[in-house]
């Protein structure tokens, strides 16, 4: 196809004999929707009926002149908006389902924008039936007293077809009649309205010379390709409610005839035309479609469904399939339906459908792609590789372009302003396609005189042998004719062509009429002969014939024993069938019986279990019960006996005082003195340094002394809390140079060795208790830090008045003038001292006690 403004270079002259001249290109075919608006503006006229022209839109940009740029498209033959579905049949798809009957393969394209009546075109409407149905019915008005019964042809998953014999055919038969499989349609089942009208075809239609030698049958199937992955629509995947199990895709492989096929795909075998449309049907309502912008019912996938006709010759008596899989002819119908390409920023599409219009355009470019590789190759001789791999689509049918079969595209169009654009590249495409050639299949013999056939010719006296076999290659040999259309005036080529094959078809012509004399000659010579062997042997047969009685009388006679025998023996069978029937009655009543007593065993097995679940329940409950009562009261009684303990140790520590101590008089402290003052400790000596405090009311106050830390010569960090407390004691801990933060962080650690967190609590007596728990810091392989702790040291302030208070069971008696004995009084007569205690499990540390001396006011 070209349009009218170009001009394709002329192809190198063509050799005779030369494989060129036995191909065909490809069908390219043109259909125009009608306007769904009349008063839409219209930019694709139909010229005449190869022909039609393109008219930009109001707004579209011009030419440098100017002027509107119109273009003319041919292809090779154009329907108009008033086209049938039954006028694009008989011209498109017809000669497809009469290549398919006999044994040659066909592919069918529906090519467009989304919108342009694609699936209109291969599934048609209620009323209308479309190109598939059509097929269909064509295939089985030809063949339908011709098919195999069910499963005589049986699928072996590699792309080929097996045959089974008529006992095997018959189990299988009634194995699935028993267990039905929803794969498999069955004829009786009522046809479902939907699609009731789309098969119900007017017009009927069949294929002429079929051969009635060979028995015939029908497998379907139906895929999809969606994102370039292909899934099979007829596959039956048991539902999971609770985690749906998602469509698995599907696999391309190659025969061992080197076709592409869908590995594991269902082929269903169908009977008639309801059938396989109800197969189609199912597999459809799987097909993905989507509400664009452009189309309410988009397709997002490309279909494909194959329509695949399996023909094996009869044996010598004509009744049977013969027994040889060399003999199966298996040819193919693939009829596609493309999604249509189309513009994202007019579909507005976003997500999931942004990333279905990105995979259909591609895979719609790479067909694009292939067909100018093709035309390239062919037009000037290179030898370039066609990208099929780069598609699943293209894969699928690398055959087909390679010779398999015929390969037929029609291009869908939508006349409306909007889909100019493109209308223009499906125009192009188009182009490119229409000067693509493929390989013509090679023509097969429709009557291939088979068995069954030369059986019945040897019954009639008719021709057999050799002579047979070189009239079969002299119609096989026959050429067809080259194509007689002439497109350009300069083409010297079509009429030589021509010239040249109705001279061998006029040479082979005589040939055939001096071999039809020579058999008829031959053919009257056996006749004679064979009338008198006839003459010869009636009377030898009528001696046998009497024979044969003697011995069919004697064999009746014998028959009659046998089957007097026989009923006696199926009333001995009834009998038995009888009895055997009261004792499975009596097995079952006994099993039912057996099955209670289970039943009731069981029921009580699970009682008892429960009340065994349940008393250890509560045995456990009451363990827990009395262990905790029994911790509690083993607590409450070690804190007594502690408690006890504790005063008869005051009391031996007071009476140890009084009499190891002398006494001696000490100045009364005034009262406000001893309540402003308390005791601290902290101690860096292990020996014990005792300290008094001055009762002189004029000494100046003590200044606070600041203890110099062990470590120095380290950098530390002082984590002080800002929740702590200020102790106000004598002897206050001092780090030089240290790092004071109120939270660790990397930062101040990174720069010190040494790190001292600053803990403050509530002691048992009431009084405040700070520990310096101290350790040092490490580097990490991960570049960060940790503290290790090493000790701890303790503060423990205590008040005067809290002490006598608590201490109040061991004060001596009073003295006559109503005041204690500073003899009696421990606190007031012991010594501030440091005593060095062992640290806690943490670490080593130090705990000091400074009680300062007081005296009774």
């Amino acid at each position: 196809m070209k349009p009218a403004r170009t001009k394709t270079p002329r192809k190198p002259p063509v050799k005779k004999g030369s494989q060129t001249s036995l191909k065909d290109p490809v069908g390219v075919y043109c259909r125009v929707r009608p306007l769904s608006l009349p008063e839409q503006e219209c930019c694709i006229e139909v010229i005449s009926n190869t022909t039609v022209q393109l008219h930009p839109p109001e707004g579209y940009r011009l030419n440098r002149n100017g002027d509107y740029k119109e273009t003319q498209y041919s292809f090779k033959q154009v329907f108009g908006t008033h086209t049938t579905q039954k006028e694009l049949f008989d011209v498109v798809a017809n000669p497809l389902v009469d290549d398919l009957i006999h044994g040659k393969n066909g592919l069918l394209f529906t090519y467009g924008v989304t919108g342009s009546g694609k699936t209109h075109t291969m599934t048609g409407s209620p009323g209308e039936g479309g190109l598939l149905p059509r097929c269909l019915d064509m295939l089985f008005n030809s063949i339908g007293s011709f098919q195999a019964k069910r499963y005589v042809f049986k699928s072996n998953d590699r792309n080929s077809m097996d045959i089974q014999c008529e006992v095997d055919a018959l189990l299988e038969r009634q194995k699935r009649e028993a267990t039905p499989n929803p794969k498999t349609p069955s004829s009786k089942r009522q046809v479902d309205p939907e699609f009731a009208d789309m098969i119900n075809v007017q017009e009927f239609c069949k294929a002429e010379e079929v051969d009635e030698d060979s028995v015939y049958g029908v497998f379907v199937s139906y895929i999809e390709i969606y994102n370039n992955y292909i899934y099979d629509l007829l596959e039956e995947v048991p539902f999971d409610p609770i985690k749906p199990k998602p469509p698995q895709s599907k696999l391309l492989r190659e025969d061992k005839n080197h076709n592409m096929y869908v590995a594991g795909c269902t082929e269903v075998e169908v009977k008639s035309t309801e059938e396989a449309f109800e197969v189609f049907w199912r597999g459809q309502k799987k097909r993905r479609i989507a509400n664009t912008h452009l189309n309410r019912e988009s397709s997002r996938s490309h279909s494909v469904f194959n329509i695949k006709l399996v023909q094996a010759p009869l044996d010598a008596d004509g009744d049977n399939v013969l027994q040889e899989k060399e003999q199966i002819t298996i040819s193919q119908l693939s009829l596609v339906d493309l999604a249509g390409s189309e513009r994202t920023n007019r579909t507005k599409a976003e997500g999931n459908r942004l990333r279905e219009a990105g995979n259909i355009n591609q895979s719609l470019m790479t067909l694009r792609t292939c067909m100018e590789v093709l035309r390239e190759n062919q037009t000037y001789g290179t030898n370039k590789m066609v990208p099929y791999r780069d598609s699943k689509l293209t894969h699928l049918f690398k055959n087909y372009f390679d010779g398999e079969g015929k390969v037929r595209l029609i291009v869908c169009v939508n006349p409306k302003a909007e889909d100019y654009e493109e209308s223009l590249q499906v125009m192009r495409f188009a182009e490119v396609t229409q000067e693509v050639e493929v390989a013509r299949p090679t023509d097969k013999a429709i009557c291939g005189l088979t068995p069954g056939r030369r059986y019945r010719n040897q019954a009639r006296g008719g021709p057999v042998g050799d002579e047979l076999l070189v009239s079969e290659v002299v119609l096989q040999s026959f050429p067809p004719l080259p194509s007689c259309e002439i497109l350009d005036i300069n083409d010297e080529q079509t009429l030589p062509r021509l010239i040249e094959a109705l001279e061998k078809r006029h040479h082979l012509r005589q040939m055939m009429i001096d071999e039809f004399h020579k058999q008829s000659i031959t053919f009257k010579a056996l006749l004679q002969e064979f009338d008198n062997a006839v003459l010869n042997k009636e009377n030898y047969i009528q001696g046998k014939l009497s024979e044969k009685q003697k011995v069919i009388s004697g064999q009746k006679s014998e028959i009659e024993r046998l089957e007097k025998k026989n009923k006696t023996l199926e009333y001995k069978v009834e009998i038995l069938e009888k009895t055997t029937t009261i004792y499975e009655e009596d097995k079952r009543n006994l099993q039912q019986e057996l099955e209670t007593q289970n039943q009731k065993l069981q029921q009580q097995f699970s009682d008892k279990r429960r009340l065994e679940a349940r008393l250890q329940g509560m045995v456990t409950e009451t363990t827990m019960k009395w262990e905790k009562e029994c911790e509690r009261r083993v607590a409450a009684k070690q804190l007594e006996m502690q408690n006890k303990l504790w005063v008869k140790d005051e009391k031996l520590k007071q009476l140890k005082a009084i009499v190891i101590e002398p006494k001696t008089e000490r100045p009364e402290r005034p009262s406000r003195e001893r309540d402003r003052e308390k005791a601290t400790q902290r101690s860096v000596s292990p020996s014990p340094v005792p300290f008094l405090f001055q009762p002189d009311q004029n000494v100046p106050p003590v200044r606070l002394r600041h203890r110099r830390s062990r470590s120095a010569g380290d950098r530390w960090v002082a984590h002080k809390p800002a929740s702590n407390l200020q102790t106000e004691t004598v002897m206050q801990p001092q780090v030089p140079h240290a790092i004071t933060v109120s939270v660790a962080n990397e930062k101040a650690l990174a720069k010190c060795e040494k790190y001292m967190l600053t803990h403050q609590e509530l002691a048992s007596d009431g009084e405040i208790e700070t520990k310096l728990i101290k350790g040092d810091v490490y580097k990490t392989r991960g570049g960060g830090q940790s503290v290790q702790f090493t000790e701890i040291e303790t503060l423990k302030q205590e008040s005067p008045t809290g002490s006598r208070k608590r201490r109040s069971s061991t004060i001596a008696p009073a003295q006559p003038d109503g005041t204690e004995s500073e003899w009696t009084d421990v606190e007031t007569r012991c010594s501030v001292a440091v005593e060095m205690r062992a640290g806690s499990q943490l670490g080593p540390g130090y705990q000091h006690h400074a009680q300062p001396k007081r005296k009774k006011p």
